[in-house]
């Protein structure tokens, strides 16, 4: 595995084992909540969303003699344990009981000439009925990391559809695709860590700016707190109070322009409306929607946690813009919000779509 894979890997795999402020006495640390969970089969069968496999699906297009090759990583008992397979000829299949589990590599020839490659991991473990979440997660493949690779050949894009993983979500995990990574997190195809990031911080994917900022102001009994604890977070906390304030500037964010047509930077097309004015109205499928009307929310089934929460509300109309799909959006104000106002000085609207909103007062 290249260095960079193997930093990349392990960056995810660690991922969301310990949060802000990273003490073992804050309850959202007491009550961990990691990712990519492979749980006890009696634990899946009795829990709705859990499952006690992962299976990474993709399809490759090998040469004669490819042969390939698989890695399982994992947590259990805050530790990273690793599993192997192979080299199998494309075509063949390999398992392998490890403590607490199974893994397996299988590869199906296909008359176009390429090969549906499955690589399987489940969860052994004898485990009573009835457990509850902390019992389960204690007797779970953690942050479970799928990677398979292929000797000679390459992989096609599981982005492009086709096979069906479960537990996992598979991409290109290198510039010649010859490896494919099915892990926790969705990602696009070729994933990278950001050249300015100074390592893992653990936390849910939050901000690594932001992280580095609040660990540099944690007092000293919280980092005696950490100390006595997990030795993966007192490494952790030493590296990132040991970040300078260019380290910290350069993780503020960059812009890269590339054109491959040109080197002339990209101009605006004319004639283009004031996107902070956007519509006075909009009427969509015979209904007129404009500035100042009252509506009430109704978020769909599909919409986020933070939408739902508002559904019954009442909210004023403050922004209409319509994409470049044709699509109408309504930038809201709530009202009875204390906040109501600042948000419209400051042009800070929540959106909702037209299906998700119905006028009360014109």
């Amino acid at each position: 595995m290249t260095d960079h894979l193997e930093e990349l890997v392990t960056s995810l795999l660690w991922e969301g084992h310990a949060l802000y402020p990273y003490t073992p006495g804050a309850i959202k640390n007491t009550t961990p909540t990691p990712f990519g969970i492979v749980y006890p089969a009696a634990y899946a069968a009795e829990c709705s969303g859990a499952f006690d496999h992962a299976r990474l699906e993709c399809v490759a297009d090998p040469m004669p003699n490819g042969t390939l090759t698989a890695t399982l990583r994992y947590l259990a008992s805050d530790e990273e344990r690793r599993v192997e397979l192979g080299p199998v000829p494309v075509g063949g299949r390999v398992t392998t009981e490890f403590d607490g589990g199974r893994f397996t590599l299988r590869s199906e020839q296909r008359a176009d000439g390429s090969a549906l490659v499955r690589c399987c991991v489940h969860n052994t473990r004898a485990a009573p009925a009835g457990l509850d979440r902390a019992g389960a997660l204690a007797r779970s493949l953690i942050s479970t990391q799928l990677l398979v690779r292929i000797s000679d050949g390459r992989f096609l894009s599981p982005l492009d559809g086709a096979p069906t993983s479960v537990n996992t979500y598979p991409v290109l995990a290198t510039d010649t695709d010859d490896a494919v990574l099915g892990t926790s997190y969705v990602l696009p195809d070729h994933p990278q860590i950001a050249p300015e990031s100074r390592g893992g911080l653990f936390d849910s994917t939050e901000i690594e700016e932001a992280l580095l900022l609040h660990v540099q102001v944690l007092s000293d009994a919280e980092r005696a707190e950490i100390e006595r604890a997990d030795p993966a977070v007192r490494e952790m906390i030493e590296r990132a109070a040991a970040a300078t304030p260019e380290d910290i500037i350069a993780l503020h964010g960059r812009v890269e322009l590339r054109d491959r047509e040109t080197l002339e930077p990209p101009t605006e097309p004319p004639n283009l409306p004031d996107p902070a004015a956007g519509q006075p109205y909009a009427i969509v499928d015979g209904v007129r929607f404009a500035r100042g009307d009252r509506v009430v929310i109704h978020p769909g089934p599909e919409a986020d946690f933070h939408a739902r929460m508002l559904d019954g509300r009442t909210a004023t109309i403050e922004r209409i813009l319509t994409d470049y799909d044709g699509k109408t959006h309504l930038g809201v104000t709530i009202d009875d919000d204390p906040g109501q106002d600042l948000m419209r000085e400051t042009g800070r609207f929540l959106y909702f779509f037209v299906p998700e909103v119905e006028v009360i007062d014109t």
